[in-house]
């Protein structure tokens, strides 16, 4: 801990965040290991234990550096940036820098349309060429590709195998020839995802993460670390969705109910409880690697998430029902606490299927946290080229 103490003491120094420009501190953030101090040294860490990362980011915070708007840039840090850490090359692991600073923005291309709940069905193709590798297929609900340098991608590289064995993981270039992002309209009426085509684009093999047919135990790694950057992210108490879900009470004492009192002292009280499992969850990562515990969290985020926007909407009645939000922008994030009860209320339906549906979470907890039976599988020994589409 003195070591990191020292570091930051180091890095203020060097570098007062009063007179510092924005980038350069947070890259020479990076170069002195307080970037993510669980990290090796020379990739933005120490070494350390994850414990150490909350006191370095309070002393920075309190000392006013910028931070690197991790919202912005979650699917980097949360997703990409441990897959590339778990089986990068020393060249791939370049890619980390300008991704924990936030120079570069990160998207996901996994989903596809006739692959979502089930991605190893996923069609996309990749065929060798060379030193290259062509790509060619479909991604549909990508955030913010429209804004992405760089993409994980998962595809097919052999259709003569089952297909959890014949999927390969790469880092694609978003801005290379032959790929086409467009934008998807959601019911909030913003087009923060995206459909992705992919015609004959070239990744060079050089950009492989894990062995050729090995994708699906690289996807693991992003989709387990996911689930936790989606719900278990450490919060405040009373913060997020049930912050301000209690402001909007306490703002219109005229409508308070005891029924209303009640349903609202019960999600309080669930939040809580989310809360403290997400701190129990982060120190079990302090020890290793997600595992299933993170689809439990991200489960039980999207529940609360809208049961408590359903509850502000019925709360507010008429003036609940009253959408003034209705855009046609583009955003690079979403703001859940920015906006109306109305956008809250239609935004939080794609909580229970966006990283993980609530459905095959469940399946997961119940397999492989409570040991029941899997499901029946029938084409688990069959060559994807042979199953059904």
């Amino acid at each position: 801990m003195s070591q990191a103490r020292e570091l930051v003491a180091a890095l203020l120094a060097a570098h007062d965040p009063a007179t510092s420009e924005r980038l350069e501190f947070l890259r020479a953030r990076f170069d002195a290991g307080l970037a993510w101090v669980h990290f090796p040294v020379g990739l933005g860490g120490l070494g350390a234990a994850r414990a150490v990362q909350q006191e370095v980011d309070e002393a920075l915070a309190a000392a006013g550096a910028p931070d690197n708007n991790p919202r912005r840039i979650g699917i980097g840090l949360g997703m990409a940036a441990p897959t590339i850490l778990a089986y990068g090359s020393a060249e791939q692991h370049r890619l980390l820098r300008p991704l924990w600073t936030g120079e570069e923005v990160w998207c996901q291309l996994f989903s596809e349309p006739g692959a979502g709940s089930d991605l190893a069905a996923l069609a996309t193709r990749a065929r060798r060429d060379g030193d290259d590798w062509v790509v060619t297929g479909q991604k549909v609900w990508t955030s913010s590709a429209h804004n992405a340098r760089w993409a994980i991608l998962v595809a097919r590289t052999d259709p003569d195998v089952p297909k959890h064995a014949g999927l390969t993981y790469f880092v694609c270039d978003m801005t290379a020839p032959g790929v086409d992002v467009r934008p998807l309209r959601q019911i909030t009426g913003e087009a923060e995802f995206n459909e992705v085509f992919l015609t004959d684009v070239r990744i060079p093999d050089s950009y492989r993460l894990g062995e050729v047919g090995d994708g699906w135990r690289v996807a693991q790694t992003t989709l387990m670390n996911e689930r936790v950057a989606i719900g278990g992210r450490a919060v405040a108490r009373e913060a997020g969705m049930i912050g301000v879900v209690a402001e909007t009470w306490r703002a219109h004492p005229d409508r308070r109910t005891a029924a209303a009192h009640d349903r609202l002292l019960a999600l309080w009280v669930e939040a809580e409880a989310l809360r403290l499992a997400g701190v129990r969850l982060r120190q079990q990562l302090a020890a290793g690697s997600p595992g299933p515990e993170g689809s439990a969290m991200k489960l039980g985020f999207a529940q609360l998430s809208q049961a408590l926007s359903g509850f502000e909407v019925e709360f507010l009645a008429e003036d609940g029902l009253r959408y003034d939000d209705w855009t046609m922008r583009r955003p690079e994030l979403v703001d859940f606490t920015g906006r109306g009860a109305g956008y809250r209320y239609l935004r939080a339906k794609g909580n229970s299927i966006e990283g993980g549906t609530s459905e095959v979470l469940r399946n997961i907890i119940a397999e492989r946290v409570l040991g029941l039976p899997a499901e029946p599988r029938v084409d688990k020994d069959v060559p994807w080229k042979d199953l059904p589409r």
